[in-house]
């Protein structure tokens, strides 16, 4: 989905402080340079880079990032995992794979919650990412606090680094967005139309319909009153569209009227 707004630039520079983001062994560059963009997409910029296999810089990151430079330019590039966590104080590590050791199991959704928790009263988090095609080794899972697992397809569980670095970074993200629901979105100069104020409506579509007869036969009126006032009610109109609508069939009924008297005496002039 395109959507970037580079006149937005500036903005991104003020991100909100979130987990760091650490690749254990990443193999592609590509991969690194697609979980940066995925970071950025959701205002993280916290990337570490554990000894990734074909060296850093990575030439093919940066075309894969696809603007996301600044996580790559400023991504800690170290050789272990313990150097890459060491300043954190939360580790969760996101595998699909059943180890031999006793931790916790969370949920991205769990997982996401006691990490903001925990970032909320000053600690450090982060997620731990393995190599794409191994995953994450009993080492480096020794070094987290919990285990995240996303319920996938159990014989097809596996995920690229950057699907997985995604899928974490949209739950961050998600868990924070304070955007209204969209019902409750409305211009200040209006407010949700009364019952009566949709009945004025009602009656008054009713009534040019009446007359354009459209209402018809008789027997079927009143289901179709119902289903066209259901159509109106689900839109959850506010008192301006009421108005504005009532201006439409006003306009169109008086149009077509006009219309009828100009033929009218059209046919008349012409006898």
């Amino acid at each position: 989905m395109a959507g970037t707004d580079k006149r937005k630039a500036d903005a991104a520079k003020n991100l909100p402080e979130g987990p760091a983001f650490i690749l254990v062994v990443p193999q592609l560059g590509d991969n690194i340079g697609a979980a940066a963009r995925a970071m950025l997409n959701f205002s993280l910029t916290d990337m570490r880079l554990v000894a990734p296999r074909d060296g850093w810089p990575n030439p093919r990151a940066w075309k894969a990032a696809s603007g996301a430079d600044s996580i790559l330019d400023e991504a800690q590039v170290t050789q272990t995992t313990a150097e890459a966590v060491a300043g954190l104080d939360f580790v969760l590590a996101t595998t699909a794979r059943p180890r031999d050791m006793v931790k916790p199991v969370y949920t991205p959704e769990e997982a996401i919650r006691r990490m903001r928790a925990h970032l909320a009263k000053g600690g450090r988090p982060g997620f731990l990412f393995g190599p794409e095609r191994t995953g994450l080794h009993n080492d480096d899972l020794a070094l987290a606090d919990a285990i995240v697992t996303v319920p996938l397809n159990p014989g097809f569980s596996s995920l690229n680094l950057a699907q997985a670095v995604l899928l974490m970074a949209y739950e961050w993200n998600r868990a924070g967005d304070t955007t209204p629901p969209a019902e409750t979105v409305m211009a200040a100069d209006t407010r949700p139309a009364n019952k009566a104020e949709l009945l004025g409506l009602f009656e008054h579509l009713e009534s040019e319909l009446d007359a354009a007869s459209f209402l018809r036969p008789p027997e079927k009126r009143a289901g179709m009153i119902r289903n066209i006032r259901n159509i109106f009610q689900r839109a959850g109109m506010t008192e301006q569209e009421v108005r504005t609508f009532r201006g439409i069939v006003t306009a169109l009924t008086k149009h077509a009227r006009r219309r009828a008297l100009e033929d009218f005496e059209a046919e008349k002039g012409g006898k």
